[in-house]
C-alpha cells in the first residue's frame, strides 16, 4: 500500500531539508501553508534565528482576493523585507508542499520583487 498524504509530505520535507541550508548571507526562505493562511520566513540555520517573516495575517499584507493572489502578495512582502536587510539571494524551502498553486505564487511574487533563488 502507498504512503498516506501526510507521510508523503513528511518524506518530501526531509528530502528538501537535507540540501536546503540557510546562512546569514544566503538564508533559507521557508514556506508554511495551512488551509487558510500562508507564512514565509527567512531563517539563518547557523545561528538558528529568524531574520524576517511575512504572512497573510500581517496587517501590512493585503489579504483580499483568492488564496493564490494573497500568496503572491506575501511573497512580495517577504522580498521587500529581505532587500531592506541587504539579502538578495535565498535558498527556497517549500516545506514538503508541491511546487504549484499557492507555493508557486509566493515564489513568483518574491522573484518579481527582486529576490533571487
Amino acid at each position: 500500500m502507498g504512503l498516506s498524504k501526510t507521510e508523503r509530505k513528511l518524506r518530501i520535507r526531509r528530502r528538501i531539508r537535507k540540501v536546503s541550508f540557510g546562512t546569514e548571507a544566503r538564508p533559507r526562505l521557508s514556506v508554511f501553508r495551512s488551509n487558510k493562511e500562508i507564512y514565509a520566513q527567512l531563517i539563518d540555520d547557523n545561528k538558528g534565528v529568524t531574520l524576517a517573516a511575512a504572512s497573510s495575517r500581517d496587517k501590512d499584507v493585503d489579504a483580499k482576493g483568492t488564496k493564490t493572489e494573497v500568496a503572491s502578495t506575501v511573497g512580495k512582502a517577504i522580498a521587500e523585507k529581505a532587500l531592506k536587510l541587504g539579502i538578495e539571494t535565498v535558498a527556497f524551502d517549500r516545506g514538503g508542499n508541491l511546487y504549484h498553486g499557492r507555493v508557486k505564487s509566493l515564489a513568483e511574487g518574491a522573484r518579481e520583487a527582486g529576490l533571487k533563488f
